[in-house]
This record gives structure tokens, sequence and C-alpha cells, in this order.
């Protein structure tokens, strides 16, 4: 079957699963979803390979006037990623991305205390873990989860989504042990696009999901 779109987050989870079958029923493996978006994405995963899933969270620097336009991103750990190159491009001062990166990382925080409370986040150690997002575009926020996930000494790194842009994909390739994607169209506008329903993922649904994938909901 040709794809060419997926309907909504969860089609695009299931099809990802069939695309990571071999790392099935291993008790070594965990699925971790970059939130808000990459969390309904990553659930599905987990429930294919019938496997742990917890998330990473991670939040994007938009640039000053256009927040959309990522500049870089920061991650759990306090590791923060840069695009050089934009920033020299747009003559963006380190004051405006001192003062982005404060603002992101208490979101950043926020979303640690509302999704995970009390509960320690996993240990990644010599584990194998399969990084999931929705969709990636200039690869910042990935980059940004890659190399603090790395600073947890995992056994393998596998980054897995359903759509990616194709410089993109070449040029994360090299910093994972494997990346997975079912779609790597050119051009690439936009994550949304390559979805019928792309409607903003809550923070309650977030909950909700992380719930319904704990060790004392799935079955024996």
């Amino acid at each position: 079957m040709t794809i060419t779109r997926f309907d909504d987050r969860a089609e695009a989870g299931r099809l990802l699963a069939e695309r990571l079958a071999s790392y099935a029923d291993n008790p070594n493996v965990v699925v971790l979803g970059l939130p808000r978006g990459g969390v309904p994405v990553a659930f599905e995963v987990a429930r294919g390979l019938r496997v742990p899933m917890d998330l990473f969270v991670v939040r994007k620097l938009g640039t000053p006037g256009n927040r959309e336009l990522a500049m870089g991103a920061i991650a759990e750990g306090g590791i923060r990623v840069l695009d050089e190159e934009l920033v020299r491009e747009l003559a963006i001062h380190r004051g405006e991305i001192e003062a982005v990166t404060h603002q992101e990382t208490q979101e950043l925080q926020r979303r640690i205390r509302a999704y995970r409370g009390k509960r320690d986040a996993p240990n990644l150690e010599g584990k194998t873990v399969i990084l999931v997002d929705d969709g990636v575009a200039t690869g910042s926020t990935m980059r940004a989860a890659i190399r603090a996930i790395r600073a947890h000494r995992p056994a393998r790194l596998v980054a897995a989504v359903p759509t990616i842009a194709r410089s993109t994909f070449r040029e994360l390739r090299t910093e994972v042990d494997e990346l997975i994607a079912i779609l790597t169209p050119e051009p690439f506008f936009g994550v949304g696009e390559w979805y019928a329903d792309f409607g903003q993922t809550s923070d309650a649904e977030v909950s909700a999901l992380l719930q319904k994938a704990s060790p004392s909901n799935r079955p024996a």
C-alpha cells in the first residue's frame, strides 16, 4: 500500500510500528514520545511493539517575530541546540536568544511537572531507545533530544518519524544508530501537510496516554 498522507497521528503510529517490528517484545526497548504531538504516535508504536512508553520533553526555540521558525531547541538535561547559520542570516542577537531560551525553559519545566509529576524519568542506560515524533522539518528539536538522550548512555538510539524533510533525513541519520521514516517528501513545507487531521494535542491527552501506557494498564 502506498502512503501519501496519514489520517491522523494514531494511524501514523500504527504504520510506524510495522516498520519497527524487529524491536517487538524486547524487554530492553523503550519508546519515548516528544510532547505533545509525538506522544499519540509513540503510544501506538509502543502498543504495536508491546514495549514500555514514556516521554522526553523538548521545546523549540522560535525566532523573534516568527515562533514557528526554529532557530534551535532545548531538551531535558540542560541541552540547547542552535542553528548558527540561521542566527547569523537573521542577525539574531544573543540577548534575544537568551530571552527565548529562558521563556521556553520555563515551559519545558512546566510540562515535565504536568506530565510526569513526582514520577522519575525513565532509566535509559543500556536500553534501546526509540525516539518518536509526529514529523520533522528542520530537525532542531529532534537533535536536541538526541544529544540529551546520548548523555544517558543508551545501548542503541533509534529515531522514528512518520514524515521528515528529505534533506533533514540525510543530516539526521548520521546522529543516530537508525533513522526510520515512512514519508521523506521534497519539497517539505510543514509536518501538518502530511496529515488529514493535525489538530493540536492537549496536555490532558498526553497525560491520559501516559496513564494508559503505564505498566499497570498493560495486558499480561
